[in-house]
């Protein structure tokens, strides 16, 4: 069923691994902008207020699991000579791009026909970035069938994500200053698309065997509904995904209200985490080599929660700092480990199935994670407008510092909790065993 085609040198599977992997700069630049600045953007700067905004990602969270699973069963069904999931990489990314430029750049118009505007294009920058995504990550299991290249390529795509997330998380407050949101979005968006389009065309997947079926949608939904496997990995990353949708949403309330930061100081605050991140993976990565891969993922959840509690209680810049140190460490921990025990999840799927379906298993992981993160943080916003009295920048209410350090950190830390206690629900037949990997496949060049 699966096809492996040997590697004559070794500088063909390097290549391999590194055009992969740069792809996650290219996916993570244009979202990283859309989560962690919308809601900024339009309730600072448009007049949006939380309510209306908690109604957007309410209402795009619905949609979201109408259209999802289907981009999954699509992607997996289709048979081109250019493979199943490159097409829709090279045909959705244009869109995506152009609806992200249209998101930040709202003409003037009347609250709500902005309202409806900002929903509207809210939802085809979401549900795009979730086709690419969900493309993206199905080729991961595809192309990397072992657990050390596995671990090897999660590394340098972990990498090139925390790079981008720099750029997209924290110089964006200083780049807007000078550009504006929708130049911004521009040149992240032209950016983002290329590189995307470079990871499609020359990443090659493993085309499926002559006598593979193509997946039954309804009989792929009944398999996953049996799969506690699936469920339990889906929500564990849900609720973490939650955790840092709200974080991503809040950073900036949290510099401007509780903080009072200027844009440097801003962006010195989100690239601390980034940068610490980045240096973290390489440890992890060593985690996951020396140890069995499930105890360092809930170790790594575990890390993450424990961060939150110092930082909500942060009265300064450079505490601040030091405690976005320990949340970057923790995110670090999150993202090395999650994929590697998504792929886990679609390998055993195959196994018992004998049919690939990456792309459904994906997309409804996708599902999950957008669903809990969209609810998690129109939840937030409706709750700093009901319990703090803030509207949006023009009356942000009495405590505005207290709303964001509770969107900030209180909402994650109870996300993280969840996520904890289910992971440790989740056993492989690999758990019995204490799996050994050569250190030496782990170092990445970038």
């Amino acid at each position: 069923m699966e096809i492996s085609p040997t590697l004559p040198t070794k500088a063909a599977p390097r290549m391999k691994t590194f055009n992969y992997a740069i792809g996650m700069f290219g996916t993570s630049l244009p979202v990283n902008l859309l989560k962690t600045y919308a809601a900024f953007f339009y309730v600072t700067n448009m007049g949006l207020t939380t309510v209306q905004w908690a109604t957007v990602m309410g209402v795009y969270s619905i949609i979201d699991a109408i259209d999802n699973p289907l981009w999954g069963f699509l992607s997996d069904s289709t048979r081109t000579r250019f493979g199943r999931r490159k097409p829709w990489l090279v045909l959705v990314t244009p869109i995506l791009i152009a609806c992200l430029i249209l998101f930040f750049s709202p003409p003037s118009m009347p609250n709500r026909s902005l309202f409806i505007y900002a929903m509207v294009f809210f939802f085809l920058t979401g549900t795009l970035d979730a086709m690419i995504n969900s493309n993206y990550g199905a080729l991961f299991p595809e192309l990397f069938k072992e657990d050390a290249s596995r671990a090897k390529a999660n590394a340098m795509r972990q990498a090139f994500q925390l790079v981008a997330m720099i750029i997209a998380i924290a110089l964006t407050p200083m780049i807007t200053d000078k550009l504006g949101y929708s130049t911004t979005a521009m040149l992240y968006g032209g950016v983002g698309g290329v590189v995307i389009l470079y990871m499609a065309l020359t990443s090659r997947e493993s085309p499926p065997g002559p006598t593979e079926a193509k997946p039954n949608f309804f009989k792929s939904l009944r398999d996953l509904a049996k799969n506690p496997h699936f469920w339990l990995a889906g929500f564990t990353n849900a609720f973490y995904a939650a955790a840092m949708s709200s974080v991503l949403a809040a950073l900036n309330f949290f510099a401007k209200y509780a903080l009072n930061l200027s844009s440097a100081q801003t962006s010195m605050l989100f690239g601390i985490v980034l940068l610490v991140a980045i240096a973290s993976v390489a440890v992890w990565a060593s985690f996951v080599a020396k140890h069995p891969l499930m105890r360092v993922w809930r170790f790594a959840l575990l890390s993450l929660a424990v961060a939150f509690i110092p930082l909500f209680f942060a009265p300064n810049l450079i505490i601040a700092l030091a405690c976005a140190a320990l949340v970057g460490f923790g995110f670090a921990g999150c993202i090395t480990t999650m994929d590697l025990v998504g792929a886990r999840v679609m390998d055993e799927d195959a196994r018992l199935h004998k049919v690939r379906r990456e792309g459904i298993i994906a997309q409804f992981t996708g599902f999950l994670t957008n669903l809990f993160g969209s609810l998690s943080g129109a939840v937030g916003f409706f709750l700093m407008n009901r319990l703090f009295g803030f509207v949006n920048g023009e009356n942000p209410g009495p405590n505005p510092g207290l709303a964001s350090r509770f969107m900030l950190c209180g909402i994650p830390f109870i996300m993280m909790v969840f996520a904890l206690v289910l992971s440790n629900f989740l056993h492989f037949d690999q758990d019995k065993r204490v799996e050994k990997v050569d250190s030496s496949d782990l170092k990445f060049e970038a």
